[in-house]
């Protein structure tokens, strides 16, 4: 479905070189702020306490998250735990109290706040859990890559791969530089996020690749140049990308805008991916593909014609 069809090729390629120096000099402050100031990561990956507290009515998960600010917890987690009744609390360790005297100071709070709410249980994470879980989601991280890179060298060819493994991995990166220098905070859930990011970004290059290689096979378009192709194929694809990312981006907002606190960093997250993928698609991924010599004879095979000895020839 297509709202609108540009009939003249919009010369992307002609700027090529100057958005990816503007994608490179974003990706290597993204580096710089990783390692310099490093992620601010959740009690999932630091270790901590878990509260479960049940109240006999639905609870007021705004005025519970506002109580325990008080105590010092900035970094604390309050969300709804199966029923309205039900909540979940995590809170960040603090020097010089264990697991249950901080429990014991929470509950304090809220029964001053609401006397009828009531202590299920108390859980405390150590660091050793974080440590798998960052450990585990690296790994994740890992083989969602090596997956599209064999996935895309399959199904095109291995310039395409890397061109869209290198336009990917530029949208992660940077991803996690904005986390880094905000210091917004890391989560299992903005782990989620990110790799959600890297399939959404890796259909949008092959969608454009996909149409790269339609190009060089039809004879109609026989005499154009890979530039032009490479202009041809994102330009006959920009209303399907409107289209899709514009609905995804109106969902994405919508969470973000209104979600609450528990969704704010993974709308967070899919909305700077979502912008960045569109962006690495057209300028990253094909200007890649096109400097690594990607050319007719890479997608098309040559013709075998059989001599008058029943040999073959090529």
């Amino acid at each position: 479905m297509e709202f609108f069809r540009i009939r003249r090729d919009i010369p992307f390629m002609r700027h090529a070189l100057i958005f990816n120096v503007i994608s490179a000099l974003t990706f290597a402050a993204a580096v710089f702020f990783l390692l310099h100031r490093g992620l601010h990561l959740s009690i999932e990956f630091t270790g901590g306490t878990v509260m479960e507290v049940r109240y006999p009515h639905a609870a007021h998960i705004e005025e519970i998250r506002k109580t325990i600010d008080t105590l010092g917890f900035s970094d604390n987690q309050v969300q709804s735990f199966g029923t309205a009744q039900d909540v979940l609390i995590r809170l960040p360790s603090q020097k010089g109290l264990n697991s249950t005297q901080i429990s014991d100071k929470v509950i304090t709070v809220l029964k001053q706040q609401d006397s009828t709410v009531a202590l299920q249980r108390v859980e405390f994470v150590g660091p050793q859990v974080g440590e798998e879980l960052a450990h585990d989601g690296l790994m994740a991280l890992a083989m969602v890559v090596i997956g599209i890179m064999i996935y895309l060298a399959v199904r095109f060819e291995w310039k395409f791969a890397l061109a869209a493994i290198i336009a990917n991995l530029h949208d992660v990166v940077i991803i996690l530089g904005f986390f880094a220098f905000f210091q917004w905070e890391f989560s299992l859930t903005v782990l989620a996020a990110v790799l959600a990011v890297l399939g959404y970004s890796v259909n949008e290059s092959v969608v454009v690749f996909d149409r790269v290689r339609e190009t060089f096979r039809d004879r109609r378009h026989g005499k154009l140049a890979t530039p032009d192709v490479m202009n041809h194929a994102i330009t006959s694809t920009i209303s399907r990308t409107i289209i899709t990312h514009g609905s995804t981006q109106m969902m994405v907002l919508s969470m973000l805008l209104f979600g609450g606190p528990t969704l704010h960093y993974f709308a967070l997250a899919l909305t700077i991916g979502i912008l960045f993928g569109i962006y690495s698609s057209v300028f990253v991924a094909a200007a890649v593909a096109m400097w690594l010599g990607v050319k007719r004879e890479d997608l098309i095979k040559p013709v075998k014609e059989k001599d008058t000895t029943g040999g073959a020839v090529v």
